[in-house]
């Protein structure tokens, strides 16, 4: 418990700093935090993820997620991210796994992305993103997909499962909470 107060300041201060420094770059909806593997592995089985189905991660950072998706789950997987550095890294890892026939990043802008054939959809974006995503979602996503978001609720929704996981697991010493949503 001790470990959790003294890492709560520490939270609210980089999160601070993403608000801060998200004004400061039009375009840019979430810090880059590479969501911890387990994390990664338990938001793909909490989504449900079946081999053939397609998923979206939004601000896909360095990939992990397309590639987990891909390689161990066997679905086709698309990471959309702006930063081209992260697309390039991305794309080099899709290659390098020789994954390239079920994984792939596009260089693009989530908010100008269609959601209507997605079976899953994951997301780590600060609540003011996924604030103004919620409409394009709850407009375009087919009946019965789900969106999992690390970290951050979907303002406005109800969530049908939140798995909240500890610093106990030895994962970064930090609280990280997993949100389900069902449209």
């Amino acid at each position: 418990m001790r470990r959790i107060l003294r890492s709560a300041p520490v939270v609210l201060a980089l999160l601070a700093a993403a608000l801060a420094a998200q004004d400061e770059q039009p375009g840019k909806v979430a810090p880059y935090y590479p969501s911890p593997l387990p994390i990664v592995k338990q938001m793909l089985e909490l989504g449900e993820l079946k081999a053939g189905q397609l998923h979206y991660d939004l601000g896909s950072g360095d990939g992990r997620l397309v590639i987990a998706a891909a390689r161990d789950f066997g679905a086709r997987s698309v990471g959309f991210e702006i930063d081209q550095k992260l697309v390039d890294a991305s794309r080099q890892q899709i290659a390098d796994l020789n994954i390239g026939r079920l994984a792939s990043i596009e260089s693009r802008d989530l908010f100008e992305a269609d959601y209507s054939k997605p079976d899953l959809i994951t997301v780590y974006l600060l609540p003011n993103a996924l604030e103004r995503l919620r409409p394009l979602l709850e407009t375009q996503m087919k009946p019965g997909s789900l969106v999992i978001s690390h970290d951050f609720m979907v303002p406005g929704w109800k969530t049908d499962e939140v798995v909240t996981i500890d610093e106990e697991l030895e994962i970064d010493g930090l609280l990280h909470s997993i949100y389900v949503y069902r449209r």
